[in-house]
């Protein structure tokens, strides 16, 4: 069923180290009381919640009758003004064991009904879980870490993060602990600590992609580009070829790079083709696994 409008609900709730873990809340207009399944949406490595086309992706989402809860998780870098990184302290210490946490965190508060619709009912029991790149690559040990998640869509998905280190910064680690990243957007040059690097490696059996994805047995979907320029399309073939599930399926896109043809901020009227295709395929996935 096709909805004509969406709520949408912002809030926050506490990470396992105190702070915020904002989102987004995108509900159908249902009638009062429905139970609808629910899609966490998890950003990449510089992204958020509001970037490019994400928002009007979750919104369509929601309009196919699924409840969306996009978030910030709490060491992206982005404050109160969710589109800019200034709180560079927190980027800088940014780990994926509190990526993986913050999601933990959101899935408890929906539980607990801390994160609740006004109309709808949001049901636990049919819950997915959709990633862009780093995102991706954490939805798979999200997936593999909390049974709650029954589905599992990524986007241009990183395999294997600890093989995105380069020399020069497990080198400026081990020299001056940290190591500056620039945002290609922007120009700012953001500096990443060596807690990002050692708890990688020191726990790569619970939060390296390519090794979660061998204990998952649930639907899973992975969508790239072929013209991927920042994660090969061969990451997405590696966790496909790995996932055990019996209903998998891998999706390359044509004349799509690592957004899928859409940019920051998207002022367009229509998603780009190789971005629509894409969240067809994402709503066409978790209609049939979620419903």
């Amino acid at each position: 069923m096709s909805y004509s409008s969406v709520l949408k609900k912002r809030g926050e709730i506490a990470s396992s180290e105190g702070l915020p873990v904002r989102y987004d809340l995108l509900t159908p207009s249902a009638m009062s009381g429905t139970a609808v399944p629910v899609i966490l949406f998890i950003h990449g490595f510089k992204g958020f919640k509001d970037w490019g086309a994400f928002p009007d992706a979750c919104d369509e989402l929601a309009r196919a009758g699924f409840a969306v809860a996009a978030i910030n998780l709490s060491l992206n870098g982005t404050g109160e003004e969710l589109t800019e990184f200034s709180r560079p302290d927190l980027f800088r210490r940014q780990t994926l064991t509190q990526d993986l946490e913050d999601i933990g965190s959101v899935i408890e508060a929906i539980k607990r009904k801390e994160i609740f619709a006004d109309k709808v009912l949001l049901d636990t029991d049919r819950m997915g879980i959709l990633g862009h790149s780093r995102g991706g690559h954490t939805a798979v040990a999200a997936a593999a870490e909390y049974a709650e998640i029954h589905c599992l869509v990524t986007w241009a998905a990183v395999a294997d993060y600890n093989s995105r280190w380069s020399a020069q910064m497990i080198t400026d680690w081990e020299e001056k602990g940290t190591t500056e990243i620039i945002n290609s957007r922007t120009g700012e040059v953001l500096l990443l600590d060596r807690i990002t690097y050692d708890d990688s490696m020191q726990n790569a059996s619970r939060l390296m992609a390519i090794r979660r994805v061998k204990e998952l047995y649930i639907p899973s979907m992975f969508i790239a580009g072929k013209n991927d320029e920042s994660v090969p399309a061969l990451d997405s073939e590696r966790l496909y070829r790995e996932s055990p599930a019996e209903e998998k399926e891998i999706r390359l896109i044509n004349n799509a790079g690592h957004t899928f043809q859409v940019s920051h901020p998207f002022e367009e009227d229509d998603f780009p083709e190789a971005f629509s295709e894409v969240l067809d395929l994402t709503e066409g996935w978790f209609s049939d696994h979620l419903r």
